[in-house]
């Protein structure tokens, strides 16, 4: 068709000119158009720079940026762009677009005939010639530039299809203000994607563009209060629809209703800390869609507004959460900080990236490796004592110590001593090598840190918390976190750094932490831990319920200390409210579901004695069940209680005499027996047993509790610094303790002994007691300014 037309052109030229000129006029046109249609074209795209657009996980608009020429504008192909508004477009614009060859020239006569003999202006340009118009910025207000509009749209023609020409008209025409193509002014007027616009909204758009200075809305209303230039033109657009598709009269009741449409004021900016950090990582998308679910991310955001609105008084003032699906491993809702416009708390310092003290966060995964490692299991009975780490004297949070407890009890109540000492004995790998294999950045030397990073000397993110937390439900798998769904890229690869279970294990023991408001277990189960950090500066809660894992934070970014700031106080009645409010609006699919993935083959399940956590002798009073890791966790029988006989006088006998009196007694190693009398909680003492009872008490097995197995102590120069020196033994007798040949002193099993090396080097540590046993232990001891 459009070859048709240079025809015609070439019909009215006047004068003399000779057919033949006209054939050559026309092999040439023939010639160059077959050139031009083998040679690549520039993308129409190119021509304009673009907005990023943001999405929910289910397309709603979460931010919408300015391009760098401060417009809203967004690039959408044709495909997805709706029938109706193509159609209702070109109904209302340019009827003959399929038909002319860029130009309509009846519609150019009319328009001349308006404009200038009946002073009435009326438009005659064709969407061709309106692309050409914006595409290379040609003034036509007057005949010249009108010509070259016209001519600009032939050339068009010639390298374009029409459907790449309609492309880059709705994506270019102008829609009231500084918003351009139908993709931003979908989003913008209506808060959804221009693919999801209905048939009243689609003929909307299309009328815009003719007279967007008086047709676009300005404030948010409904239809009364929509301009009376839009209105009028959408009216006569849906006569003219009706006229082309009678059919739809069906909808004309919908054309009736009141039509919600939005302003620029009013557009989404939603989740805004998320925003930044896509927009920093995919500066040159235009459609992002991220993981967030739209609906969450609001109600978390209002709770954490009411919390703190509650907790004023007390100077809590930010908080921070991460909502991570596990199976996914996609984020559903990211709470940077309580507000992000305000100056005062730093709002715009994005809380799941910044680097913090996790406190006792990280207490989980010292107890899985030492699962993995053999040394534990969830009942075993561990010292929960004051101690000495070289100069480091630590202390639980309570100031309290309650001495022998479960690895279980010592993990719910968060005792600091018990998971010194069981970090102490990690091996290949120990907590840090653990967090270097996890990807936890930022990591000074570990000589740094030596055990203090167990209770929180380190620094991790919200983000790496969440990444660690959410390895216990996925069979002790560490993967990366997205941010969208369409993700396919993975920064770091997926790796196993705990076994099924261990994971398993340790999940199942945080299950069994009670809710901070009820003091009862939640239901459905949470396995959740919390964390303070030094100086009150840090309050976590971090936990697994149902697939999701959520990860609270309250503080203040520029580190100023509140004694308000408490992990189970602050950040777990925080977290608990989130986990109630969400559960009580169903947003989350499977947030009720079941907490413990399949236990796996290589866990089992036996009796052991309650009071030893050893597998039950035949006097042991009380079993209790716990998991066991078949070939890896230590399991021995019980040795704890003893039947002991008595006569008629109260003496002891030996058993199988007549007229005894059976009595059950608990015979524990004299420093675990002077643990239970500092904690308040003194046992019975158990009788002296005759040689008939095999020497039960007798047993003279020796080990030394302190100096611990880290191996190198550093000590100050010019600072008296001295190393706690402590062994057990199950015989009641004085011992003795040397350094290399050197004899440092006497003491009873179960007291410290202080030790002030005099020079830097390497010790063999050794005790010895009454009966000959023996116990020794190499370290290293340095000294620092």
């Amino acid at each position: 068709m459009v070859w048709k037309y240079y025809l015609n052109v070439l019909s009215l030229i006047k004068g003399s000119s000779r057919i033949k000129w006209r054939i050559v006029v026309v092999l040439l046109l023939l010639i160059t158009n077959l050139i031009l249609a083998k040679l690549p074209q520039k993308p129409l795209s190119d021509y304009s720079v673009f907005s990023s657009a943001i999405y929910a996980r289910h397309g709603e608009l979460l931010r919408l940026t300015l391009a760098s020429d401060q417009q809203y504008r967004l690039w959408m192909p044709l495909a997805e762009i709706p029938l109706s508004l193509r159609t209702g477009t070109l109904l209302y614009e340019d009827r003959w677009f399929y038909r002319h060859p860029g130009f309509n020239p009846l519609a150019l006569l009319r328009s001349a005939w308006m404009s200038y003999g009946r002073g009435a202006h009326q438009g005659g340009s064709t969407i061709t010639m309106q692309v050409a118009r914006q595409l290379y910025r040609i003034d036509s207000r007057n005949p010249l530039g009108k010509l070259r509009q016209i001519a600009a749209a032939v050339w068009l023609e010639l390298r374009y299809s029409k459907n790449e020409i309609l492309e880059v008209y709705l994506n270019t025409a102008p829609y009231g203000g500084n918003i351009v193509g139908v993709a931003a002014a979908s989003l913008l007027y209506f808060h959804k994607p221009v693919s999801q616009l209905t048939l009243t909204e689609a003929l909307t758009l299309a009328v815009i563009p003719q007279n967007p200075k008086q047709r676009f809305p300005n404030k948010h209303s409904t239809q009364p209060g929509l301009p009376s230039a839009l209105q009028q033109a959408r009216i006569r657009l849906w006569q003219n629809w009706l006229a082309e598709f009678p059919q739809d009269k069906r909808y004309a009741a919908d054309f009736a209703l009141p039509l919600s449409v939005y302003s620029k004021a009013d557009k989404p900016f939603l989740a805004p800390h998320l925003t930044d950090l896509l927009l920093r990582q995919y500066p040159h998308e235009q459609h992002i869609h991220s993981s967030i679910d739209s609906k969450t991310q609001l109600s978390i955001k209002q709770s954490v507004d009411n919390y703190l609105q509650q907790n004023r008084s007390l100077g809590i003032r930010n908080a921070a959460v991460l909502l991570l699906d596990t199976r996914t491993m996609q984020v559903r809702a990211l709470i940077g900080s309580a507000n992000y416009w305000d100056v005062g708390i730093k709002g715009q310092v994005n809380g799941t990236q910044a680097k913090r003290s996790p406190g006792s966060t990280l207490k989980p995964f010292i107890y899985a490796l030492a699962l993995d490692q053999g040394l534990l299991h969830p009942r075993t009975i561990i010292a929960d004592t004051p101690t000495s780490f070289g100069p480091y004297n630590p202390e639980n949070f309570d100031s309290r110590f309650l001495g022998p407890i479960t690895v279980q009890d010592a993990l719910i109540r968060s005792r600091n001593i018990p998971a010194l000492n069981t970090a102490a004995k990690l091996k290949q790998p120990s907590l840090y090598g653990f967090l270097q294999h996890a990807g936890i950045s930022g990591l000074k030397p570990e000589q740094h840190y030596g055990l203090s990073l167990a209770l929180g000397g380190g620094e991790v993110t919200m983000l790496e918390l969440a990444q660690l937390y959410a390895m216990l439900p996925n069979q002790g798998r560490f993967q990366p976190v997205h941010y969208r769904v369409d993700q396919k890229e993975q920064a770091v690869p997926e790796k196993t750094l705990l076994s099924p279970a261990s994971a398993f294990i340790t999940l199942d023991i945080l299950s069994n932490n009670p809710r901070p408001d009820t003091k009862r277990l939640a239901y459905p189960k949470v396995a959740w831990k919390t964390g303070t950090s030094w100086g009150f500066k840090d309050a976590w809660s971090v936990g697994v319920t149902g697939h999701y894992v959520l990860a609270v934070w309250v503080g203040n970014f520029d580190n100023q200390g509140n004694t308000a700031f408490t992990g189970i106080k602050a950040a777990g009645s925080l977290f608990f409210s989130l986990i109630d409010s969400l559960r009580s609006q169903h947003l989350l699919d499977r947030l009720d579901g079941e907490l413990l993935p399949p236990k796996p083959e290589s866990v089992a399940q036996v009796n052991v004695c309650a009071a030893s956590g050893d597998l039950p002798n035949e006097d042991c009073p009380s079993l209790v069940k716990t998991w066991f890791i078949p070939g890896k966790s230590p399991i021995k029988t019980s040795t704890l209680h003893k039947a002991v006989y008595f006569n008629a006088k109260g003496e002891v006998i030996c058993k199988g005499q007549p007229y005894s009196r059976r009595a059950t007694y608990e015979f524990w190693p004299n420093d675990m027996a002077l643990l239970f009398q500092e904690a308040g909680l003194p046992r019975r003492q158990p009788p002296t047993l005759p040689s008939c009872y095999d020497n039960f008490n007798g047993e003279a097995e020796l080990e030394i509790v302190s100096p611990s197995s880290i191996g190198v102590y550093t000590l100050k120069t010019g600072k008296p610094s001295t190393i706690g020196l402590k062994a057990k033994s199950k015989a009641n007798s004085d011992i003795f303790w040397f350094a290399n040949k050197s004899f440092i002193g006497k003491a009873k099993a179960a007291e410290t002994l202080s030790w002030m090396p005099e020079n830097p080097g390497t010790y063999r540590i050794r005790v010895t007691d009454e009966q000959g046993q023996i116990a020794s232990k190499e370290i290293t001891v340095t000294f620092v300014p």
